[in-house]
């Protein structure tokens, strides 16, 4: 079984999870999840089965759209609902809409995030977490990241009796991207401590939410004999070009990991090379050597 399935994550289970009763329902060990989704956060979440497992990296560099809730007037230890609240601003209005759009406004491009204490990154050998759960706090490496898109959905609502603003936001962001610490970076903007209060990743891999299957679908449809919840890696990597191997290629080059020479294609991208229309492997071009040099060998795909 080879391929990737646009899995719909839902709030409560981990990434790991995931990847841990998918390989009981269809009995494979080799599966791999393209980037962790936090327990608290549902929606998109690829994950690559068989040969594709060798897509990971690929599909994890891919941008990301999210959809979420930013609750401005308190602040949290994880950044999100999760945490215990740290400070608290009762604010006694509401922020106009032109304040909260000129905040997303001045997020957009290119921006410098801190990993919030509570992630997956790691410091010398421990995950971030470990020393937060520890009471611990250690120099988290900065990260340059890219937002595309950040922008208000629907109407804020304001809570008199709290003092608290919720506001909707869509955001398309690059890999590495904090969430939480968006949320966080943008009640600062507004000097207000603010959290993360509802995320739901809508987009990933060019996959949309709208195309995702749950896991207890996933293993009917295996009762069933139906595999269609599974993208073929063709599917997947159908936006790249392609080059369909003579018998000459395919036997004597690409089989023993070989270069080739192939002209009329953009030496920019990555080229994928097919034998019978089925990918086969990812070449990449090196000017040095001025041939199309293999990447990715993807050669037991069917």
């Amino acid at each position: 079984m080879n391929g990737v399935i646009p899995l719909n994550k839902e709030i409560g289970m981990t990434s790991s999870d995931y990847v841990y009763k998918l390989r009981k329902i269809l009995h494979t060990k080799k599966i791999g999840h393209t980037g962790t989704l936090d327990p608290l956060v549902d929606g998109v979440l690829p994950i690559c089965v068989g040969q594709s497992t060798k897509l990971v990296n690929r599909l994890t560099g891919s941008s990301k759209e999210y959809v979420g809730e930013i609750t401005l007037g308190k602040s949290t230890t994880t950044e999100d609902r999760e945490g215990d609240i740290v400070k608290e601003v009762k604010l006694t209005k509401p922020f106009s809409d032109e304040e909260l759009h000129e905040v997303f406004e001045k997020m957009i491009g290119e921006l410098v995030q801190i990993p919030p204490m509570y992630s997956a990154v790691r410091v010398n050998g421990k995950k971030l977490y470990e020393y937060a759960r520890a009471g611990i706090e250690v120099e988290r490496p900065k990260r340059q990241i890219h937002i595309y898109d950040f922008n208000i959905v629907g109407e804020p609502e304001f809570d008199t009796e709290l003092g608290i603003q919720k506001v909707k936001f869509h955001v398309t962001c690059s890999k590495g991207t904090y969430v939480r610490t968006l949320a966080v970076e943008y009640g600062e903007f507004l000097g207000v401590p603010s959290f993360m209060s509802q995320l739901t990743r809508t987009k990933s891999a060019d996959f949309n939410i709208e195309e995702t299957f749950k896991l207890d679908e996933i293993r009917k449809m295996m009762d069933e004999d139906d595999h269609s919840f599974l993208r073929s890696t063709d599917e997947v990597l159908s936006y790249m070009q392609a080059h369909e191997l003579s018998d000459e290629e395919w036997e004597v080059r690409v089989l023993h990991g070989g270069f080739l020479d192939l002209d009329n294609y953009d030496y920019d991208k990555d080229l994928r090379v097919t034998r019978n229309h089925v990918t086969k492997a990812i070449y990449k071009y090196n000017e040095e050597r001025q041939l199309w040099i293999p990447d990715t060998m993807l050669l037991n795909n069917d």
